[in-house]
């Protein structure tokens, strides 16, 4: 059996020797090669935590009556939101796009519930 570079048996046999030969012209990098091992990092999350307690990230929008009726009515007519009528609310009600969209993934998710916990 050919036991190839990178095998579990010449990886074994690799970081157990003391001694570095030159790797061959062209030939990638044997473990030992690459420095010393640094210790691991707890994995970090792409988001940011943002917790009532941490106090970190963007406060909450406080959304009005009158801004929660506009909103309300328009998810009524129709769950998914178009660009169009997208612009036309955060112009109307002087929301971000990004909110309004943000809005609206909210609102399908707790109509999901809604519905799956009245079945």
């Amino acid at each position: 059996m050919d036991k190839g570079r990178f095998s579990v048996e010449w990886l074994a046999q690799s970081s157990r020797s003391s001694t570095r030969e030159a790797p061959a012209p062209g030939a990638p990098p044997s473990p030992g090669d690459l420095g010393a091992p640094r210790p691991r990092e707890p994995a970090r999350s792409s988001r940011p935590e943002r917790g009532a307690e941490t106090g970190g990230g963007r406060p909450r929008t406080k959304f009005s009556s009158a801004q929660l009726q506009e909103l309300e009515r328009s998810f009524r007519e129709q769950r998914y939101i178009g660009a169009s009528e997208k612009r036309r609310l955060a112009a109307a009600l002087g929301l971000s796009q990004s909110q309004i969209k943000t809005w609206f993934q909210n609102r399908r998710m707790k109509f999901k519930r809604q519905t799956q916990d009245a079945r």
